[in-house]
């Protein structure tokens, strides 16, 4: 049974850090990674990516502010949030997609969420 657990969310001031981590029971390396978040009443929205080489995207929104990045070691994935702004407010999902050097399948496994709050 393959688990994805969140930890790190919380409510901030505008412009505070928060540091989001995800760890697997399932080894890291054979999977692309992301984080998602989602807002009631608006579609999910892919945040920040990362291969099973290393390689990373992001989304427009957090570009320069966000930074994803992974353990192997400790399976562990985790995103760096500074310059946070209250639209940033969301449930944060972590998610894994079985890949290898150049692609990634559909994310298959999601962990439960923790929650971001920014207030100004």
């Amino acid at each position: 049974h393959v688990q994805l657990v969140e930890s790190g969310g919380g409510s901030v001031q505008a412009g505070e850090p928060l540091r989001l981590s995800c760890e697997a029971s399932l080894d890291i390396r054979r999977y692309c990674l992301a984080w998602f978040r989602r807002v009631p009443g608006k579609e999910r929205e892919g945040v920040a990516h990362i291969d099973t080489d290393g390689r990373t995207r992001y989304a427009d929104s957090v570009k320069g502010r966000f930074t994803i990045s992974k353990e192997n070691a400790k399976n562990t994935l985790y995103m760096q949030m500074n310059s946070l702004k209250p639209e940033d407010t969301a449930m944060y999902y972590c998610a894994a997609a079985p890949g290898g050097s150049g692609y990634c399948y559909g994310y298959m496994y999601w962990g439960q969420g923790t929650q971001v709050t920014v207030s100004q």
